[in-house]
């Protein structure tokens, strides 16, 4: 037997058949919270409402073995990381008769890739392989030890990967955008912004630590759709945060559920961690689309007056957010054949979300209908409104350094591709090429 306590009802006495009905019917609504310290933490639970009765016995076998998969995946992707941290380091030896979880082959491709990691032209899909799917763990562990973050902060290690175990988890792989490598990949590209010469000399060990920390957290447990998918379905997270930053705001709150789960910061004083949990969500909170003038008229107005001085820790924060939000956004300023992937991605997660809403009769979203939103005039659009502002500003903030001139030069070249590509899409292009093949006119 067991209690459960409601309120305005005090304790009722219920059957272990009744206390797991109950807690299935919340989880299928995403109201399994937890309570420390005065605060509502989340985990998990994100997703638009879903009727259980649809799903039948197969389906939640499927998803009762997923789950034990994903705890043993979770228990051999510590082992992984600490052999091949250890390789790496030459502190294993390759005898015949060790076990290895992944061979030695990919073991020593990972390792060059991390090598390269500062390198813009990185491949996360590739690492996200040689990883078998850890790219958001290896890569986080990685870059602390490349700064030294356990040791400064005195990290337990097993706590360390408890947490960024769980946060990589708690992407939902399913999304074709919105999962674990486009973690990996904004952390990344983080790592590049961190070490710009007019950055890398300014920033403390907490900045990098919250930099690094934010970027890997900023989209966990994204449902795949977006924030006015769940108020026009009066989903319970848009009335939680009333309708305002509802993904920044649950994934904010659902990293610091994991923080204080894991135990992370339990050894540091309860003010120090209670900061850090509060710049986690001033930077989550940033990657706002809807802020995107607020931000950007803020970081020109400073550079026009030249007011930035990166000596005040307000002002280093200011451009971590920025430089967060350009992580967030960068993939249009990657390599054409890295930039292509994510845009079919973004897109089809979009798509989805479309279709989701047609087949509920509700009004397509914009940018959602695939059957007039094509790829190259979402993406056109989206460089030209949203990423090209931004990242001109960037490049005037860097004084133009390599990586900056890098990426408008990628950005710039993509975009005229999504341009001819769009072109070459519209259907009166479309008639005059087939015009042109039967030999009806001279078009270009």
């Amino acid at each position: 037997m067991s209690c459960l306590i409601v309120e305005g009802c005090g304790a009722v006495t219920l059957k272990p058949t009744e206390q797991n009905a109950i807690q299935v019917r919340m989880l299928a609504d995403g109201r399994l919270h937890t309570r420390h310290a005065g605060v509502l933490l989340e985990r998990r639970g994100s997703y638009p409402l879903i009727d259980l009765r649809i799903l039948n016995t197969s389906a939640q076998q499927g998803e009762v073995e997923s789950c034990t998969r994903r705890k043993v995946k979770r228990l051999l992707s510590f082992q992984r990381y600490c052999h091949a941290s250890r390789l790496l380091r030459g502190l294993v030896a390759h005898s015949p008769g060790s076990m290895h979880l992944l061979d030695d082959n990919y073991l020593g491709q990972a390792g060059h890739m991390l090598s390269k990691v500062s390198t813009w032209n990185f491949d996360i899909f590739l690492f996200d392989r040689l990883t078998n799917g850890n790219s958001l763990v290896t890569l986080m562990c990685h870059l602390f030890n490349v700064y030294d973050l356990v040791h400064h902060f005195q990290l337990d290690m097993v706590k360390l990967h408890r947490f960024l175990g769980m946060v990589q988890e708690d992407y939902h792989s399913q999304n074709p955008y919105h999962n674990a490598v486009h973690a990996a990949d904004v952390t990344q590209a983080m790592y590049c912004y961190l070490k710009e010469a007019k950055l890398a000399e300014q920033l403390s060990p907490l900045d990098i630590f919250l930099g690094l920390m934010a970027a890997a957290a900023h989209d966990v447990d994204h449902p795949g759709v977006n924030q006015p998918f769940l108020i026009k379905t009066q989903h319970h997270l848009a009335s939680l945060y009333q309708n305002t930053s509802v993904l920044e705001s649950h994934h904010w709150r659902s990293t610091v559920g994991m923080l204080r789960e894991s135990g992370l910061l339990s050894h540091l004083p309860p003010d120090m961690s209670q900061d850090i949990e509060q710049q986690l969500g001033s930077l989550i909170l940033a990657t706002d689309i809807s802020r995107q003038n607020e931000f950007l008229l803020s970081f020109r107005e400073h550079l026009d007056n030249q007011s930035l001085d990166l000596q005040l820790a307000s002002h280093r924060h200011f451009i971590l957010q920025i430089a967060l939000k350009c992580a967030d956004v960068c993939n249009p300023c990657r390599v054409w054949e890295l930039s292509r992937q994510w845009s079919d991605r973004v897109c089809e997660e979009f798509y989805r979300q479309g279709d989701l809403e047609r087949k509920f009769d509700l009004e397509i979203s914009p940018l959602c209908d695939q059957q007039t939103d094509s790829v190259p005039a979402i993406q056109s659009g989206f460089i030209s409104y949203i990423v090209e502002p931004l990242f001109e500003e960037w490049h005037r903030f860097t004084e133009a350094s390599l990586l900056s001139q890098t990426m408008m030069g990628h950005l710039h070249k993509n975009k005229a591709r999504w341009v001819r590509l769009r072109y070459a899409h519209t259907p009166s292009h479309t008639e005059d090429k087939e015009s042109e093949r039967q030999g009806g006119g001279d078009i270009p």
